[in-house]
């Protein structure tokens, strides 16, 4: 038997060739969680849309981007042909998920016939004798559960988030982690009442009880909110929004925040009277332009009518 893996990332890199897992490996560097994705189904326009937004708003090399994630991706095209069986080594989170689902799309879209397909359960932070076992304990994916992945990625590209809140409700077969980490994302839309994501309440709420060093706030984040999956590199985008926003400040490498942003959890100001939403995006969704809000009570999105 000859086996394909895709991980995500090159952190378990390492530690997966240090395991003897027999295969070849590709390594899905991108974050389709973070930022523009365009709704084509020609992926060459695709990773050009794609490329040109990571550039201009993430500073993300256009070059670097096709060499580190295109090309490395593009090895799907023949090795998938000439493999008897993909193994996607994917983890429950959001950044994972989107990942995932992008990789059953090109695999989708690059290959005549498809071969067997399978997902290992990954855990967190595994170590290398984990993964012969996690991998004999993988699942086979059926023809049903690609055709949701796809329709669930096209969802996800899409200019309006509604299609996706219907899915987060939804069982997804194999694909079992979908329906929350969808969830999760859903909650990054601003706040009906403060504006905020989910996330950016988190971090103030934290900031009221005192003080932290960003790598603190952050790792209470990975452990609190681990159903997302973000990077540094997210973090720290996210983390200079609020500071140029005025919501935080840093004062002798400590993060406080300010009356702002206080007054902002009081309910009393609007975090969208303060940053600017333009070229913001979650996946299709131009942040700027929809009208669809987080209702936490409700646990639902709601339109506000201009």
């Amino acid at each position: 038997m000859s086996y394909l893996h895709v991980l995500n990332g090159d952190a378990t890199l390492a530690l997966f060739r240090e395991s003897k897992v027999p295969g070849e490996i590709v390594v899905c560097r991108e974050m389709m969680c973070e930022g523009k994705v365009k709704y084509t189904k020609d992926l060459t326009e695709f990773f050009e849309s794609r490329a040109k937004h990571l550039e201009f708003h993430y500073g993300i090399d256009k070059q670097t981007y096709y060499t580190n994630v295109v090309q490395e991706l593009e090895k799907l095209d023949l090795s998938g042909s000439g493999t008897d069986e993909i193994v996607l080594w994917f983890e429950y989170d959001l950044f994972c998920q989107i990942n995932m689902l992008f990789v059953l799309y090109y695999l989708s879209s690059r290959l005549s016939t498809l071969p067997p397909i399978s997902l290992v359960d990954l855990h967190h932070h595994p170590n290398a004798e984990d993964f012969p076992q996690i991998f004999e304990q993988r699942t086979r994916l059926q023809p049903e559960d690609i055709t949701w992945a796809a329709d669930v990625w096209d969802a996800w590209c899409l200019s309006t988030p509604q299609v996706l809140e219907t899915i987060s409700k939804l069982s997804a077969g194999n694909l079992k982690y979908l329906p929350a980490a969808i969830n999760a994302h859903l909650k990054r839309f601003p706040d009906v009442n403060t504006g905020l994501s989910t996330i950016e309440n988190y971090f103030l709420l934290r900031l009221v009880l005192g003080s932290y060093r960003w790598y603190d706030l952050y790792m209470l984040f990975w452990n609190e909110l681990e159903i997302y999956g973000f990077t540094n590199f997210q973090l720290d985008i996210l983390i200079h929004r609020m500071a140029n926003a005025g919501v935080i400040e840093e004062h002798d490498q400590m993060l406080k925040i300010t009356s702002l942003g206080r007054e902002i959890l009081e309910e009393e100001e609007n975090y969208l009277d303060y940053v600017s939403l333009e070229h913001r995006w979650l996946g299709g969704v131009r942040l700027a332009n929809t009208p669809w809000r987080w209702d936490p009570k409700l646990n639902a999105l709601v339109e506000i009518i201009a």
